[in-house]
């Protein structure tokens, strides 16, 4: 709409967020830490960094998302380090590149946690209120943003907003034959955003997603379930927290399986699933399916795998993950009874299906700045993304681009060559997503390069550019950077004979004996060997030592080890993938002019021209990953830029 002055004036504000979830969190703290004056709108104070569905914050992929939010400033790990029942590093027995943590979360303190951050910064003000409208006005041919409209008609004005809507914008649940028109959990749904939104020129489309029962934890049997405890030592999440702090008792999780009498009864009953009577519109998750959705396309698989997980530390509530559902809640209940350690379940919230409105894609620039509106920004599963650390990461890096123009600092560029959050954005601004996005590994084609212990040595220094990260926190990455550099050089100049003590080790280890001289760097090669098992050959471990000693340092701490370890064990693939970024950042640094005629290029493929036109990629690089774009489109597109770049330098030389 345009500005309205009949409109009661509620305040301005430099920056505004729609929605107070973990993408509306991070952002709000991002414009806090930039100094920007910033209200955050939601539709209940109480549900601040609510978790609807699964009770934990990382696990594959997704923990690499939380350690680059956290190198970057963000708040998520450091919360998660306050309030976690269990952490665990998944996939220890694969490469470090697929090292992911994950903790369970206190879910109630995590939400309380956030709110108290929120409401403890000076410069953000929390409001509980539904945005109805969005104002704003034409300034040379371009539509801007200046503020909100909420329902009951006060508008706030400000020069930037992030729009974090979650699952919200017309949301209704279903369970079985029961469709509500609420939010997750029951809360209420944002109902008028949606019609805002179209009003201003943007699309919509509708997903869906779901959620499994909680359990009365007193009613479940675990003698009859694989317990599964966290690790000791915790690693934080957080590079600024201290390892200390985090050792505690930790609450156990226990896994469990379905079985052929919980798929007879699903198969049985799929008539009344709306997910199959076609009462559900929106498209949901493929890579995260419900119980039902499993057993029809996994049909040759006897049994699933089911993780009871505690929801908090004074509760009973426990999250059956791997079984979230839309069925009626008296087929629930037939169908959970089967599962070992579920016989005499009790159901304290029935599971459920939710469908919301969302982007459809096309519309957001690599800033995840709104095409049709600038000063706009979208962040989390309003962008067809899924996931709290998904959103997160979304609210933090749009909230540094919307910032930039008003603070003067320049906004990080994240690429796919940079960290996962490069991935991530890159993935939604230019695929047609066909179903909620889901950060996995195997989406980033340089995992080796990003992995999650070495997210601080990739993205801190940008966080530093952006005034995210003090002058503390650079000059210990600065340090720990030359520490690493130093003892993998000494590591590569000392050697090592073919003594008794040496080849006894090397036997006692199960590796085979030296037949000459040999460096440290050399040994550590071997996958049997481990640097820290190597000190006991290390001629100089002890001089080492004991000089950081004197200097007050502890150069063999676990962060340096591990990036020693790394570094060494793996230098060669490190520096095959390092070659592939250099030729992927040659393309992406082949820009394509903003007006581009792609409909205009001759031997373009139509599907390939609409697609461009569509997305409209910045680079050849972007170009190339957009969906029905294959190798000859961007051969012809290069020539078309190369011909076209002449014929623009003939006429200028002409003029």
């Amino acid at each position: 709409m345009q500005e309205e002055k009949g409109n009661i004036t509620g305040g301005t504000y430099d920056a505004i967020v729609i929605g107070a979830g973990h993408a509306g969190c991070e952002a709000a703290f991002v414009f806090a830490r930039q100094g920007l004056k910033t209200a955050v709108f939601c539709l209940s104070t109480d549900h601040v960094a609510f978790m609807p569905c699964n009770p934990h914050i990382g696990g594959s992929s997704k923990g690499h998302l939380v350690r680059e939010i956290d190198a970057l400033g963000g708040e998520m790990g450091k919360a998660i380090d306050r309030c976690f029942l269990q952490s665990r590093m998944l996939n220890r027995s694969k490469g470090p590149a697929v090292h992911s943590l994950r903790a369970q979360a206190d879910k109630k303190e995590y939400s309380a946690h956030m709110r108290r951050m929120l409401e403890q910064n000076e410069r953000i003000s929390l409001r509980q209120a539904e945005v109805a409208g969005l104002v704003t006005k034409e300034v040379q041919g371009e539509r801007v943003f200046t503020g909100v409209v909420t329902r009951a008609g006060i508008f706030y004005a400000a020069k930037v907003c992030v729009i974090c809507t979650g699952t919200y914008l017309q949301a209704r649940c279903l369970t079985g034959e029961v469709i509500t028109s609420c939010g997750p959990n029951g809360q209420p749904q944002a109902s008028l955003l949606s019609g805002a939104l179209s009003e201003i020129g943007i699309r919509l489309r509708r997903f869906k997603t779901g959620t499994p029962a909680r359990m009365d934890g007193n009613t479940l049997a675990y003698d009859k379930m694989q317990i599964q405890e966290g690790d000791v030592p915790v690693i934080p999440f957080s590079f600024d927290t201290d390892p200390d702090s985090v050792q505690k008792e930790q609450l156990p999780c226990y896994l469990t399986y379905t079985n052929e009498e919980t798929h007879a009864i699903l198969r049985k009953n799929l008539h009344r699933s709306p997910l199959y009577a076609g009462v559900i519109e929106g498209v949901g998750p493929r890579y995260c399916p419900s119980i039902e959705d499993k057993v029809v396309r996994f049909a040759d698989k006897d049994r699933h795998q089911v993780f009871v997980e505690p929801e908090g530390a004074h509760t009973t509530e426990m999250y059956i993950d791997g079984m979230s559902s839309s069925m009626p809640e008296d087929v629930q209940i037939a169908f959970y009874r089967t599962v070992p350690g579920l016989e005499h379940c009790e159901i304290v919230k029935p599971a459920y299906a939710i469908e919301y409105d969302c982007l459809a894609p096309g519309q957001l620039t690599m800033s995840l700045e709104s095409r049709a509106c600038k000063g706009l920004f979208f962040a989390g599963q309003i962008n067809g993304s899924s996931g709290y650390e998904e959103a997160a990461a979304q609210g933090l890096y749009a909230a540094l681009h919307a910032a930039a123009p008003l603070t003067g600092k320049k906004a990080p560029v994240i690429d796919r060559a940079d960290g996962y959050i490069g991935v991530l954005v890159d993935d939604l601004v230019h695929k047609e997503l066909f179903e909620p996005y889901r950060m996995m590994t195997a989406r980033a084609e340089y995992r080796l390069l990003l992995r999650q212990d070495n997210a601080d040595l990739r993205l801190r220094e940008k966080g530093y550019a952006a005034g995210m990260i003090g002058e503390k926190e650079i000059r210990r990455l600065r340090w720990k950077k030359e520490r690493i550099a130093k003892e993998i050089r000494r590591l590569k100049e000392t050697s090592v004979g073919t003594s008794k003590e040496v080849q006894a080790f090397l036997e006692a280890q199960g590796s085979s004996p030296l037949k000459s001289g040999c460096t440290l760097a050399a040994l550590l090669c071997r996958p049997e060997l481990n640097y820290q098992a190597m000190a006991a050959i290390d001629p100089n471990r002890a001089d080492v030592v004991s000089r950081e000693k004197a200097t007050g340092t502890a150069l063999l701490d676990e962060e340096v080890c591990t990036q020693v370890e790394i570094e060494i064990k793996y230098e060669g693939y490190l520096e095959r993938q390092a070659a592939q970024v250099e030729r992927f950042r040659k393309t992406e640094s082949k820009k394509i002019p903003k007006d581009t005629d792609y409909l205009s290029i001759r031997g373009l493929r139509r599907e390939a021209a609409q697609n461009l036109a569509k997305f409209l990629p910045e680079s050849i690089g972007e170009a190339s990953r957009i969906g029905g774009v294959n190798p000859a489109d961007i051969s012809v597109l290069m020539v078309y830029l190369e011909a076209d770049a002449r014929r623009k330098d003939e006429k200028k030389e002409s003029a």
